[in-house]
């Protein structure tokens, strides 16, 4: 049997390693996300559910699913809270709002759920997604970013752009603590970004930035938490916060992807801490203090998800 990690110190409780999940809402609804839910508590994880606060325009956007705006899942998003998971936010809706309209959805997010969002992420093709596209990135790697996108997310996404009607940048500093945005292949996040939640100071409008391994659908996901990832994981002592679409792919008519459940069992088995992403980040936040990124680091974290889209495809 392998020895403790020195990183297993890391951890409340004696816990070896962390794992958590922050869960893209699009296209998710009842029927194909609620059973994964169950299967996800059943198994002791307690994760993160984004939501779109407000109903969108079915004529706009291509990602459509259940909003708030929902009776019947919003209920259910009740529920999910009231057992431990957390509520984040991904964006108001599946396509762009202005301004007001934005102010409006996290007053609704604060008076639903009781208190702002902790955790957020852009919805992609969203005009008031902040920070994103090309914005990502600085330097020449910003250049470089548009060129191999053909300048298609050039100055698209304007959330961050003061004067704008999509701005509300100051409306994210004031209620979202946690903002992602690098997303990497390895299932070690904090081995990717060990300085995350990290403040950039070029970025002024987000609070903490932290980063996610990629697992955006059924597949991506077993590959990313396979076998010999969650040994090397509880090994090395470190923190999975897994990117997904729990919409994607999960939910099979007679239950949850096998694979998947086979992957998630054996995970729960271990000694790890399954927590939301919010509590997990809490924690991190408290250990490192408020870290500020330097341009060493942000530098590196650009280089190495460049690498990784042109390489591997990730987000």
């Amino acid at each position: 049997m392998s020895q403790p990690s020195t990183q297993a110190s890391l951890w409340p409780e004696g816990k070896r390693f962390a794992f958590t999940v922050f869960d893209d809402t699009d296209h998710a609804t009842l029927e194909n996300t609620k059973g994964v839910y169950s299967f996800l508590s059943d198994c002791g994880f307690r994760t993160t559910k984004s939501v779109w606060v407000m109903e969108g325009d079915a004529n706009r956007g291509k990602c459509i699913g259940k909003s708030c705006e929902d009776s019947e899942y919003l209920r259910w998003i009740l529920e999910l809270q009231a057992a431990g998971f957390e509520i984040g936010f991904h964006n108001c809706t599946w396509h762009g709002l202005p301004r007001e309209e934005i102010r409006s959805a996290l007053e609704k997010f604060a008076k639903l759920f009781g208190h702002d969002p902790m955790t957020a992420a852009n919805h992609t093709g969203v005009d008031e997604s902040i920070y994103w596209g090309d914005a990502r990135l600085t330097g020449w790697r910003m250049h470089f970013y548009n060129l191999l996108t053909r300048f298609r997310n050039r100055r698209k996404y304007r959330g961050h752009v003061e004067g704008d009607e999509f701005f509300w940048g100051d409306l994210c500093k004031e209620h979202v603590k946690y903002f992602r945005n690098f997303v990497f292949k390895d299932i070690d996040t904090l081995k990717a970004c060990p300085f995350m939640p990290y403040h950039d100071p070029l970025k002024p409008y987000v609070n903490y930035w932290f980063a996610s391994s990629d697992g955006h659908d059924v597949q991506t996901f077993n590959h990313c938490i396979g076998e010999a990832e969650q040994d090397r994981l509880e090994e090395e002592g470190g923190a999975c916060l897994m990117y997904t679409h729990f919409a994607m792919g999960f939910s099979e008519p007679r239950g949850v992807n096998p694979r998947f459940e086979e992957l998630m069992r054996r995970l729960a088995k271990k000694n790890g801490w399954f927590v939301p992403a919010g509590v997990l980040l809490d924690h991190l936040l408290n250990r490192n203090g408020r870290r500020q990124i330097t341009s060493a680091e942000r530098r590196r974290l650009e280089l190495r998800w460049l690498r990784e889209k042109i390489f591997v495809g990730t987000t």
